[in-house]
């Protein structure tokens, strides 16, 4: 049964900017879904360690503040370094239980100096190999602060039974050119992942959708104040602060008529499961297909750069 798909969406809290625990909660998710025979989950946006939610509550902006400096030196501590094996184990888990997996982490990578972290949507296939790392290409308002720019490197898909698949963070779902470089590799099963909560995904999951003629599915994390590990940073000052609910989840399903599946899920922690159907796709795109029949390539044509982007290329004169 090729056409059909049983998906999870991954609707959890993490525990707040610690890397350890957070994979722990991760790999209990995973190992839910292979119990539920799921074939591919999916988590939120940087779920590892968590979304930067103090920049709101400490004055983020405040030049050389010392609370913004230490909680963001907490923050990068915790980041996860691909290369350095952060992921191994997360690997091996989608490797015994054949089963595909989008993660959203905050990303310290060493082809950029290994001291700046970056939003970044990991897939991993059903084998246990990592097959892309999207780096979100613009961080969002007080998200600047912290996350560096990303680049076109992971704007890439992957086949999964007769899916192809490809996803997007957060607010770079609203970019038409991004989501148009993931129609034109022929994406019919697109992933957005956000931090929280519905306000985010109720109007976007469905128009993407809509435009596409693909499966939209959104997963969101969530997070309350009761979330805070006491032993982060400035724990009181943060709880002070915060507003009871920071992320209220509003993970989500559409299908290619851009009709709700899956309404978007408020206040719930644990797996949302689903199993979808390929031949919907093809059904929705007799009418139009925005890259193919429905598409003038001759008047409006996307160039994309894929490269991995890096401050600096050496050069070795000595190689032959």
């Amino acid at each position: 049964m090729q056409n059909l798909l049983k998906v999870a969406l991954a609707q959890i809290s993490p525990v707040w900017l610690n890397k350890v625990e957070t994979l722990n909660k991760v790999k209990q998710s995973i190992i839910e879904g292979s119990k539920e025979s799921c074939e591919l989950i999916v988590f939120g946006e940087g779920l590892v360690p968590g979304y930067p939610f103090w920049l709101s509550l400490t004055g983020g902006a405040e030049w050389n503040k010392a609370i913004n400096k230490e909680l963001h030196a907490h923050y990068v501590r915790n980041a996860i370094t691909i290369e350095n094996g952060d992921l191994d184990s997360i690997c091996e888990l989608a490797k015994q239980n054949s089963i595909a997996i989008y993660l959203g982490v905050i990303e310290r990578p060493i082809d950029r100096g290994g001291h700046s972290v970056y939003a970044s949507l990991v897939y991993i296939n059903e084998m246990g190999l990592v097959k892309s790392v999207h780096r979100k290409l613009q961080p969002t308002y007080d998200e600047r602060l912290t996350w560096s720019p990303g680049d076109g490197n992971g704007l890439k898909v992957h086949a999964l039974k007769d899916f192809t698949v490809g996803g997007l963070n957060c607010w770079e779902n609203w970019m038409p050119l991004p989501r148009a470089a993931l129609y034109g590799l022929g994406e019919n099963l697109h992933i957005g992942v956000w931090p929280g909560s519905d306000h985010n995904t109720k109007d976007i999951t469905r128009f993407i959708a809509r435009e596409s003629r693909s499966y939209v599915i959104s997963v969101s994390c969530l997070m309350t104040k009761e979330d805070f590990p006491k032993d982060t940073p400035y724990f009181d000052e943060l709880y002070k602060n915060a507003p009871e609910v920071l992320a209220n989840g509003g993970s989500c399903i559409a299908g290619p008529d851009g009709e709700w599946i899956v309404e978007p899920v408020i206040d719930k922690a644990g797996l949302i499961i689903h199993t979808i159907d390929f031949n919907r796709v093809y059904e929705e795109r007799q009418n139009f297909d925005p890259v193919g029949h429905y598409s003038r390539p001759d008047v409006t044509k996307l160039h994309v750069n894929t490269e991995r982007q890096s401050t600096v290329e050496f050069m070795d004169k000595n190689k032959s």
